[in-house]
């Protein structure tokens, strides 16, 4: 059992890192971008290939993902969220991102081949470890240390001010001369890099496999949610509970009622709070 409830928060830690990535990018742009997952399956997929296949060190590979990763976040925010933002369109960013995510997905699994592959092992350890195994503490700890970084970066850095104003009033932000486009731009390059870092971290438990940025996509969506939308704690919270609750389906009814255990998670959340556990009320004038 104590093996399930950790797996379950190690899983949890990668669909609260998904929705802490859709957070970055929505505090600027105030999307919620389909690529979110594909992030951190690029990074999965780029480390393993430069660690196992290249050869390189961990670090170096870990690098190399996360520059990979805020590649395509700035890639989609330049193809499919600038344009679609300037005209009065709404919610034509979700068949854009649908789009870039698609093409991504196809293109990795050309390259890279459909068939899931084990990600190298980051950290010299015995298979026996058991709950002690790096697969299911690194991330748990990189979830934790993306968290804390956020807050340290919204709360006492100029730039995560500058994105804090954004998010509350973006033609305020414009009116006091602050370049809205690159604040935007930069809020999906530090998404890209912050998804490609989870997704290598969490490579041993999904292995580098092309196809597993959708399901990344709904269940970080699910835990942003249900956590509520813009608040990091509870992007954290949705998170460990969504892989807590699936993870426990999974073990006493078998994996087909996952995805039905995680829906109704978020049915009942906001059912009860509308909002998410964690979110605010959001009050407009009439």
């Amino acid at each position: 059992m104590l093996l399930v409830i950790v797996s379950g928060l190690a899983v949890g830690a990668l669909y609260a890192a998904t929705a802490l990535v859709y957070n970055v990018m929505f505090s600027t742009s105030k999307v919620l971008s389909v690529t979110t997952g594909h992030l951190c399956m690029l990074g999965g997929v780029f480390g393993a290939w430069l660690v196992s296949d290249l050869g390189v060190p961990s670090v170096l590979g870990l690098a190399g993902a996360a520059l990979v990763g805020a590649a395509f976040g700035f890639l989609t925010e330049i193809v499919a969220i600038r344009r679609v933002l300037s005209r009065p369109v709404e919610h034509l960013w979700l068949l854009t991102t649908l789009a870039m995510a698609t093409m991504v997905q196809q293109a990795v699994g050309l390259w890279w081949g459909t068939e899931p592959r084990p990600f190298p092992r980051l950290i010299p350890q015995d298979f026996s470890a058991g709950v002690m195994d790096q697969k299911y503490w690194l991330p748990i700890v990189t979830v934790i240390v993306m968290v804390l970084g956020l807050e340290f970066f919204y709360r006492r850095t100029m730039y995560g001010k500058v994105f804090v104003a954004m998010s509350e009033d973006v033609f305020a932000a414009q009116a006091r001369g602050i370049a809205t486009s690159r604040v935007r731009s930069l809020s999906y390059v530090i998404a890209g890099a912050l998804g490609a870092v989870a997704g290598f971290a969490a490579g041993q438990l999904t292995f580098a496999f092309f196809a597993v940025g959708h399901g990344l996509t709904l269940y970080g969506f699910i835990a942003l949610a249900a956590g509520g939308l813009g608040s990091n704690v509870g992007a954290l919270v949705g998170g460990l509970a969504l892989g807590l609750f699936s993870t426990f389906a999974t073990y006493f009814f078998g994996g087909e009622y996952q995805q039905t255990i995680a829906v109704g998670l978020l049915i009942v959340v906001l059912l009860l709070k509308p909002e998410g556990i964690f979110g605010q009320r959001q009050v407009r004038a009439v």
